[in-house]
């Protein structure tokens, strides 16, 4: 027989669901609450704990594929950032370059939050398949958290979570190197080897603005701070330059662990600075004589693919890829045709 409890009593959420499934086992329905599909008057609540009054009717178990947003190739929600993946977990965004990944002291304005703008409904995705359209409510109490970032001049996906739980799975992820990221980097020079692993040990400045590689035995000196940091690279392709001016070499690159600035600073001291960097790259410096490979305006820097586990579904590997963007894309034309 099932308890009558009071309207007027508050308890947490997962007791309310309990009376109304009382043969559901506690743990499923937790997850059930903790992925987003358990509303009450049509607002979906996350927390197993919190306390509400009596939900009566207006409690309500959501079919687990209706708490996904279905974005298509990518909502544009803002003019440098397409929305690729939205559910009560985490949000995939894929980033143009020029803009901050999250919010920082001196700008405010970045990935997350624009995405933090869309879920309450100050903004709506440009693009014209999804004009017009808004989020549904139950996406408004979602709570953009930060993940991982890209540098500000590095285009391509990277998730966000949007909820405490998701994001605490998320960044174990990262800890554990289960989290996937491959970069597409265009590089000075050609690599010695056809494919390898950069290993080094990495000391962040004072101003925590550039790294710098040093030894081992530096590393492991008392208040070094040092961390280790670790790149598999491959090469895609060599593109001669006109007038024998030397060689652009496009690498596929995947972190194992993700230092700041960590592919750019270890292609950097592997010979091989990429394009358009101007913190790593000599030539982009204007420290020597001799005038940069090939003159872009960023680093030549892309995060292409991301692969993850879903943090409220064990054992489901979800991956999501992006194009090169608008000015690689340019920039690789001209390396084909040797117009560099």
């Amino acid at each position: 027989m099932i308890e009558d409890i009071s309207k007027t009593e508050a308890k947490p959420l997962l007791d309310w669901l309990l009376r109304s499934y009382p043969d559901t086992p506690k743990t499923r329905a937790k997850q059930w609450i903790v992925a987003g599909r358990v509303s009450v008057n049509g607002v979906a609540i996350c927390k197993p704990h919190q306390i509400i009054p009596d939900p009566g009717d207006a409690l309500k178990l959501r079919d687990r594929h209706t708490t996904t947003l279905d974005c298509g190739n990518g909502w544009q929600i803002h003019p440098r950032v397409s929305l690729l993946y939205l559910d009560p977990a985490l949000a995939v965004v894929n980033k143009g370059p020029g803009l901050i990944s999250v919010p920082a002291p001196n700008c405010a304005l970045s990935a997350l939050s624009i995405l933090a703008d869309v879920l309450v409904g100050k903004l709506r995705p440009r693009d014209g398949g999804a004009a017009g359209k808004s989020l549904p409510p139950a996406y408004r109490h979602l709570e953009p958290l930060p993940v991982h970032r890209l540098d500000q001049y590095t285009s391509g996906v990277f998730c966000i979570a949007t909820s405490p739980a998701a994001r605490q799975h998320l960044i174990e992820q990262l800890k554990t190197h289960t989290m996937k990221r491959e970069y597409v980097a265009f590089v000075e020079g050609r690599a010695r080897l056809p494919k390898g692993t950069w290993r080094q040990w990495l000391q962040l400045s004072r101003d925590e603005m550039r790294q710098r590689v040093i030894s081992e035995t530096q590393a492991k000196a008392p208040g070094a701070e040092a961390l280790e940091a670790i790149t598999h690279y491959e090469v895609i392709a060599e593109y001669p330059l006109a007038g024998g001016k030397g060689f652009v070499t496009k690498l596929r690159l995947r972190l194992e662990t993700g230092r700041k600035h960590q592919i750019r600073v270890q292609a950097a001291n592997a010979g091989l600075p990429l394009i358009g960097d101007r913190t790593y790259n000599p030539g982009c410096r204007g420290e020597g004589v001799e005038s940069p490979f090939v003159d872009f305006p960023r680093q030549a820097l892309h995060a292409e693919v991301l692969a993850l586990e879903h943090p409220f579904r064990p054992g489901m590997r979800m991956t999501w890829t992006a194009e090169l963007h608008k000015d690689l894309r340019q920039l690789e034309i001209a390396l084909r045709a040797s117009k560099l």
